[in-house]
């Protein structure tokens, strides 16, 4: 069984045959081949539908964590207006007021940039105006300008890690789980349906054992009821074989309804809510299996589904993150401890304020705005600044007990993985057992139904010739429908321990041709 991604059309026409073949309801039998029913469950699961979309959120969590990293752009500006009073005594006369009228404006813009070794970068630019009645001010109206970087660096706190990897190491763990999840949830699928069509197959077999059963009870009944009429037997012989025969066919009705819950256990996993008219039809498998020896290399399978079994790596994205969330909780316990290093250029133009100092303005000061962002150029006027900035906890409870914490939960998140190989192995050893047993009691059970046939058509022949009895005729015939179930029980097992196994080694979705990145979405 290969390819089934490929055979989705095909599975996709089959479902618009059930629902245009649907009349009279509960009449019209559908074959339903296995790759198609598997087809049909990957379109159309809710589970895969669900953790499709939890992939989908897992990846756009991830895309949002990223975004720490995004430049920030900020503006601001202000106006101000004022007549603050002044005390200074050499200001106050009748050319000066007591609250000269003062009056400015500013604007300005800062991009923030993170950085991957937990500092930030800062880009600033400010322009501004001021006109004042005030006697000091030696322009008016004074424009000014500034321009300049700062770079923030954690040294101690923060280098290692931060809130933002933090968050990105979290997001990414679970997309991984999230996308493990899905591998695990195919498989659990592919599982189910199988499982769901080889148990439909097996009470389809079941309906006509019993079914011949009931025809044989008959036929038993019915030549007694001539050996009655003919006077060779009492018409009490007739009581065994009509009693068995009723007993045959309440079998049958149960059988019936077995039917009926596996056709629509089947169904549950093909089908949608709006498909109403096939829901009503009868599925009729048509793949009887097929039953072939295989060697068990017991090591060699427990290695290859410690390898490939997406549980696993759920795990490991849960032991991912909590790795991340310690690393992040012992940081916590060194003190803040950044560096500040600044570089700013300044520039000023304006007019000489008539009621400021006598005397003419500075050279290059006359101007407006403009003038004043062109001094920046020049380097004139300049700020370099370089600091440490220390912040130190006392005592550090909080962030020691987080990071005991922390440690305690990764600790059972690794016991968590440790088990789930343990529970793995144990998995695929009994899958195995299952396999080899199924295996043998197929050989022991067709071995049982051909002697059974055998001992049948003896016991009626001596029937035949008054040598036997209804009792053991019915007797044989009971035999032969027991050895007949046991065979399909164990061709069923067989089959079901077959898709076990798959499952159990992580190969099942690979032996179907089935990506978990590849299956349609669509309903």
């Amino acid at each position: 069984m290969r390819n089934v991604g490929s055979r989705i059309p095909a599975a996709a026409m089959l479902l618009a045959a059930l629902a245009a073949g649907a009349a009279p309801v509960g009449a019209a039998e559908h074959p339903l081949r296995l790759n198609d029913a598997l087809s049909l469950a990957l379109r159309r699961s809710e589970a895969l539908e669900s953790a499709r979309a939890g992939v989908g959120a897992a990846i756009g969590y991830e895309m949002g964590a990223t975004g720490a990293y995004d430049p920030a752009l900020e503006l601001n500006g202000d106006a101000l207006h004022s007549t603050m009073p002044s005390s200074a005594a050499f200001l106050v006369s009748a050319a000066y007021p007591v609250a000269p009228d003062t009056r400015s404006a500013q604007l300005g813009v800062n991009v923030r940039q993170f950085l991957g070794t937990g500092g930030a970068v800062t880009l600033r630019a400010n322009g501004s105006r001021q006109t004042t009645e005030g006697a000091l001010a030696l322009l008016t109206p004074a424009y000014g300008a500034q321009l300049g970087a700062e770079l923030r660096q954690p040294v101690l706190r923060g280098r290692a890690t931060d809130p933002a990897r933090l968050a990105m190491s979290v997001a990414s763990a679970g997309r991984r789980g999230a996308e493990a999840s899905l591998q695990a949830e195919l498989n659990a699928t592919l599982a189910d349906v199988e499982r769901s069509y080889w148990v439909l197959v097996a009470t389809r077999q079941v309906v006509s054992v019993r079914e011949q059963a009931v025809a044989l009870a008959a036929e038993q009944l019915e030549e007694t009821r001539t050996r009655v009429t003919s006077g060779a037997v009492p018409g009490t012989e007739l009581a065994q074989p009509r009693a068995e025969l009723e007993r045959r066919r309440a079998d049958l009705l149960a059988a019936r309804e077995n039917l009926s819950r596996a056709d629509n256990g089947l169904k549950l996993l093909i089908l949608r809510d709006e498909d109403s008219e096939p829901w009503g039809d009868t599925i009729a498998p048509a793949d009887s299996g097929v039953i072939d020896s295989m060697a068990l290399d017991r090591d060699a399978l427990m290695k290859r589904a410690l390898a490939a079994r997406p549980e696993l790596n759920v795990y490991a994205a849960g032991i991912s993150r909590r790795e991340a969330e310690t690393r992040s909780a012992q940081d916590g316990e060194w003190p803040v401890l950044d560096a500040v290093v600044s570089y700013d250029r300044y520039g000023l133009a304006g007019s000489a304020n008539p009621s400021g100092p006598a005397g003419p303005i500075a050279a290059g000061l006359n101007g407006d705005l403009g003038d004043a962002f062109h001094a920046l150029g020049e380097g004139g006027y300049n700020a370099v600044r370089a600091g440490l900035v220390l912040g130190l906890p006392v005592g550090n409870r909080e962030a020691r007990g987080a990071t005991e914490a922390a440690r305690q939960v990764e600790v059972q998140a690794r016991a968590d993985l440790a088990r789930a190989r343990k529970e793995i192995r144990v998995e695929v050893l009994d899958a195995c057992a299952a396999v080899e047993t199924a295996t043998r009691r197929i050989e022991a059970t067709h071995a049982a139904r051909e002697a059974a046939e055998i001992q049948l058509a003896a016991e009626q022949d001596r029937y035949g010739t008054g040598l036997s009895t209804n009792f053991l005729v019915l007797t044989r015939q009971n035999d032969l429908s027991s050895a007949r179930l046991d065979e399909i029980s164990a061709r069923t097992e067989y089959l079901i321990a077959r898709t076990e196994l798959a499952r159990a080694t992580g190969s099942l979705s690979e032996d179907r041709g089935v990506g978990a990145m590849e299956i349609g979405g669509s309903r």
